[in-house]
């Protein structure tokens, strides 16, 4: 059978004609439609240094100290801590483990997340610290110090759960929190009694009051703020300031039995 060469010559024209074309649409799509990856952290807003400011201040409690709950760890050997519950501190009127913090006044300021971990670990059969402050999206290392096993058990409202096992000597567990919640709750499913509260936020300013009742946040920019102060038995109280460029304010707050 004859082939016609004139017809065999178009229609090889035609397909590599169609070929290029399907390439080049392809390409165009390609360049029009790019992947996305994820999105860019806002950049950190500065705070001149030569302006910053701080609050300092003592948390106190107005009353009769209650008496420590005893804690029975008797269900494992291995436990062998403290056996007084750390609901409510007080030592000499003053209140250990408020969570302070700025609540409001920082506006959209955006700060950059820090590359330190901050510890948590399990000693004793107990959590230490037992109220912890973390910003969004900061590692938290939890470390077992303990001859048994715990298992480490967030109940958030706003945040991811998870519940996880950690054997005696194991590596640390790394994890985050990403977005802001205050008394997030932590729990022991091995050992019930022990529990403790992260609190996370969205700015490096807030801290924790020790046995003395005593507190500081520095490296505030001037302006108007609400500073909150959070205990997980008894409540929430919030205090207005303001600072001036270099100001330096003491904001104390009392608690009482049932507040």
């Amino acid at each position: 059978m004859k082939i016609n060469k004139s017809l065999a010559t178009g229609s090889l024209a035609f397909l590599l004609g169609a070929t290029l074309l399907a390439g080049c649409g392809k390409k165009e799509t390609a360049e029009e439609q790019p992947a996305s990856g994820p999105a860019a952290a806002p950049a950190a807003t500065p705070i001149d240094p030569a302006t910053a400011a701080s609050v300092s201040g003592t948390v106190k409690f107005d009353g009769a100290a209650p008496k420590a709950a005893k804690i029975d760890m008797s269900q494992d050997a291995n436990c062998s801590g403290s056996n007084t519950a750390e609901n409510v501190v007080v030592s000499g009127g003053h209140l250990e483990n408020v969570f302070i913090y700025v609540k409001e006044g920082l506006g959209s300021r955006t700060f950059a997340v820090p590359t330190d971990a901050v510890t948590l670990t399990q000693s004793g059969c107990k959590y230490k610290p037992h109220v912890l402050g973390v910003m969004v999206g900061q590692t938290i290392k939890i470390v077992n110090g303990d001859p048994t096993t715990h298992n480490i058990h967030p109940t958030p409202k706003d945040n991811r759960e998870w519940n996880e096992s950690q054997a005696p000597q194991a590596a640390p567990l790394e994890k985050t929190f990403a977005r802001e919640e205050i008394l997030l709750p932590v729990k022991c499913n091995q050992h019930p009694w022990m529990r403790m509260v992260v609190n996370v936020v969205k700015s490096p300013f807030y801290a924790v009051s020790g046995p003395d009742g005593k507190f500081e946040i520095k490296g505030l920019p001037p302006g108007d703020y609400t500073i909150a102060f959070v205990h997980e038995k008894l409540g929430e109280q919030d205090q207005k300031v303001t600072l001036a460029a270099k100001d330096s304010k003491t904001v104390d707050v009392t608690f009482k039995p049932g507040t």
